[in-house]
């Protein structure tokens, strides 16, 4: 079988048994409603997206055309510079030092715990590559696994978010929100969750005090250079540039 396919197969098959989980955990108690409500959002998106996927590269091979990774060109910005600059830079690496009590995985076994790591490399590969859907897909994989990884859900929120922006989609702008307010929930001294937040917020009508809060916020977690690089247009037309 191709391996495309079989790959596309494969993360159904998980994030059908991540419903399953959810479910579970809802029902024994251990998972808030909201919550439930925004992984069942995530999974199901993915979960068409992963179908959809399946049909071209099946209608491709039906074609006799070779086989290749699905790329699409909708992903584009909420706001092109910032999904710009954002993506030049945002390797979590660089930006986003782990902190000391802030655990970005979550109690999860090993084997898991490598399979994350993977997920992760092969996403900040993609994203250095500018393919951006194929690092969405690896962030979604991570979070099939481990739900609480606050670097996924930084960035896979980000990136629905902008997806569904620029389609106008407001499911998956919410499914986006959502990953990103858990990130902050997660992690509130961390100043990636809060960068991304602030940006949404800036760029979407009306929330110019929302987004001032969140960078000032941001701005007092003592973000890194990259991270400042990245918010400072932001800072200076909200007038919170220092220098």
């Amino acid at each position: 079988m191709n391996r495309a396919i079989q790959q596309l197969l494969d993360e159904i098959t998980l994030r059908e048994a991540s419903l399953s989980d959810a479910v579970r955990e809802h029902a024994a108690g251990e998972l808030s409603s909201e919550r439930l409500d925004a992984i069942s959002r995530r999974e199901r998106v993915a979960i068409e997206r992963a179908r959809a996927a399946l049909e071209e590269l099946r209608a491709d091979e039906g074609a006799a055309s070779p086989a290749r990774r699905v790329r699409r060109t909708r992903y584009l910005v909420v706001g092109l510079t910032c999904l710009a600059v954002a993506l030049g830079v945002t390797l979590w690496s660089a930006l986003s030092p782990r902190q000391a009590g802030n655990s970005i995985t979550g109690s999860i076994a090993l084997s898991d715990q490598q399979k994350v790591q993977q997920y992760l490399d092969e996403a900040e590969a993609d994203v250095a590559n500018g393919d951006v859907v194929a690092a969405l897909s690896a962030y979604q994989d991570v979070l099939a696994i481990s739900p609480k990884n606050v670097q996924a859900l930084t960035q896979a929120g980000w990136l629905d978010f902008s997806a569904g922006s620029s389609d106008q989609d407001l499911a998956i702008m919410k499914v986006g929100l959502a990953d990103l307010r858990d990130a902050i929930t997660l992690a509130p001294k961390q100043a990636a969750p809060r960068l991304y937040y602030a940006i949404v917020a800036d760029s979407t009508p009306g929330n110019q005090a929302l987004a001032t809060k969140q960078f000032r916020i941001f701005l007092a977690l003592k973000p890194s250079a990259g991270q400042l690089a990245i918010a400072k247009p932001f800072l200076v037309r909200l007038g919170l540039a220092t220098s």
